[in-house]
């Protein structure tokens, strides 16, 4: 990453077994049939063209769920689970108060999954219903917001679909929020589910995978931001760690915009073991670092199944994960700075990959 420098000592040739030409590879059958070593995307789907199906866009240019239609989902108080309803709390002081932004310092434990299950921002919730690929159990409204058309177009939703909608004061949606500004509106869904690492390695419509591994990242916004950019740049799944990173809290849904809604997303034990597995399948891993071997623009595996590893705020990629990539790349920088945050760095590493894709 275009960051600080990590402590990992930089590989200055091809690892060793992993003969490198011209960016192709060499190796066994990939399960499945695709063959290991081949580095050759197949197809020619432009990039950011998504595949149809669920969060396809229609003619109208809205998008729906997998069935393409407002079929209604269950309006029950709450499923097995029993959790209060949002609406329902008490409208006396929350325990803990507003975590304005706090949940960057709860980093996900290992008996937590992806999470997702409070939804905050217009866009947001808008792009929950708009996806239909989960439940929505609830949403909370200010009777103060103004009734602006994506407040319109949620509410037309939430009706089509059958979702309960509860008018709250402003004080009342300020004392259930977790973000400073949730727009005048929250939402409750089932959490969002996690899709098996071996499943990202798959093609999508023709086109080999290009993925998003991230390396302990804890700011909720950081990740939001990175979400929402591979999302709009044709990423098609992303890799998180279990341990010592952040989830999908709500600040990461209302940064990441919806984004969220489209993004395959596996998480793993540790991120080296998954780099490994990886290599496995044929698929480069690219570890952005300031003092990276080539340049982001001259990337000759991007057109190849590619996963592009960002490091962590401050300490950039870890010494293990920099060791276990097959190579790194950076960001030339021409001012004065000496490098970028990780939403930034992520946001310019991922379109140029998706240039190089296209071309």
């Amino acid at each position: 990453m275009s960051g600080p420098k990590s402590g990992g000592a930089k590989s200055g040739g091809p690892k060793s077994g992993r003969p490198k030409s011209g960016g192709a590879k060499s190796g066994g059958a990939k399960p499945g049939g695709k063959p290991a070593g081949s580095k050759a995307r197949a197809g020619s789907k432009p990039v950011g063209q998504k595949p149809g199906g669920p969060g396809a866009r229609s003619a109208g240019g809205q998008r729906r769920g997998a069935s393409g239609s407002s079929a209604a989902q269950p309006s029950a108080v709450r499923g097995a689970a029993g959790a209060r309803s949002i609406g329902a709390r008490s409208s006396g002081t929350r325990t803990g108060g507003r975590t304005s932004g706090r949940d960057a310092a709860r980093p996900a434990n290992k008996d937590r999954g992806l999470g997702g299950t409070q939804v905050e921002g217009r866009q947001a919730v808008r792009e929950l219903l708009l996806a239909g690929e989960r439940r929505t159990y609830e949403i909370v409204i200010s009777n103060e917001v103004e009734r602006v058309d994506i407040i319109s177009d949620i509410l037309d939703l939430a009706d089509e679909l059958r979702v309960p909608v509860t008018n709250v004061s402003r004080t009342k949606l300020d004392s259930v929020s977790h973000t400073d500004a949730p727009q005048g509106i929250v939402a409750r869904a089932g959490e969002i589910a996690e899709t098996p690492l071996e499943k990202l390695f798959e093609t999508v419509d023709g086109q080999a995978p290009f993925l998003l591994a991230v390396d302990g990242v804890t700011d909720p916004g950081n990740l939001g931001a990175l979400l929402r950019i591979a999302e709009c740049a044709g990423v098609t799944g992303v890799i998180l760690p279990k341990h010592r990173a952040v989830h999908v809290t709500p600040t990461v849904t209302k940064t990441a915009a919806g984004a969220i809604e489209y993004l395959p997303m596996a998480l793993v034990g540790g991120l080296p073991t998954a780099i490994e597995t990886m290599k496995a399948a044929g698929i480069w891993t690219v570890g952005l670092d300031m003092d990276g071997e080539t340049a982001i623009h001259n990337l000759e595996v991007a057109q190849s199944g590619v996963c592009l590893v960002l490091g962590a705020e401050g300490k950039g990629l870890s010494r293990l994960v920099r060791q276990r990539c097959d190579l790194t790349a950076s960001i030339p920088l021409h001012g004065r700075l000496g490098s970028l945050n990780v939403a930034s760095a992520g946001a310019v590493a991922c379109y140029e990959v998706a240039r190089l894709r296209s071309n």
